[in-house]
């Protein structure tokens, strides 16, 4: 029987269910979201899955706290992409490029296509930057030298911030000093 308590956030392996991080707590059982399986309920007692990552756990949690500690988590570990909403007024709307020569066709293509693009483009950003951070192989300079590259290349994108619903999903640069 496991005497130590995990607060939400905390890194669970189980051995049915597999990756798993701690969401929410209950007297008697913890609440999982398995990579996999999705939420399960596991007692507070069980001790047979291996713990990745513990937190310690507080007396007083909100729900807000646990799906901020899940949105982390998933974000970081997982590589699953959240949803990104086009803007209202690009929806169903059309990416017109015209070449200067008039004798060449423009190309088109619906923008919804092109934003979805962008936005695969900035998960993979994310995850190249989650990679870079969390190499053994990489020392602390060169990360934060290929950490500036990332935040330059953020820089670049902020032109395509217009295309996005919530300033919260814009591409953030290098803030002026």
């Amino acid at each position: 029987m496991s005497s130590q308590k995990l607060g939400i956030g905390s890194r669970v392996n189980h051995p049915a269910y597999g990756a798993g991080c701690i969401i929410r707590l209950h007297k008697a059982a913890y609440q999982v979201c398995f990579m996999t399986y999705g939420i399960k309920m596991v007692g507070i007692d069980y001790d047979s899955w291996e713990i990745v990552e513990a937190i310690e756990a507080e007396e007083t949690v909100s729900f807000n706290d646990a799906e901020k500690a899940l949105v982390k988590i998933l974000k970081t570990y997982s590589g699953i992409s959240e949803t990104v909403d086009l803007g209202d007024k690009w929806k169903n709307g059309t990416l017109i490029l015209k070449p200067y020569e008039d004798n060449m066709k423009p190309k088109e293509m619906p923008i919804d296509t092109f934003f979805h693009k962008i936005v695969m483009v900035r998960d993979r950003i994310r995850v190249m930057e989650q990679r870079i951070n969390s190499s053994a192989n990489l020392s602390d300079e060169e990360k934060v030298n290929l950490q500036q590259y990332i935040t330059r290349i953020y820089g670049s994108m902020t032109s395509f911030n217009v295309l996005f619903k919530y300033k919260d999903d814009h591409f953030v640069g290098e803030k002026a000093k």
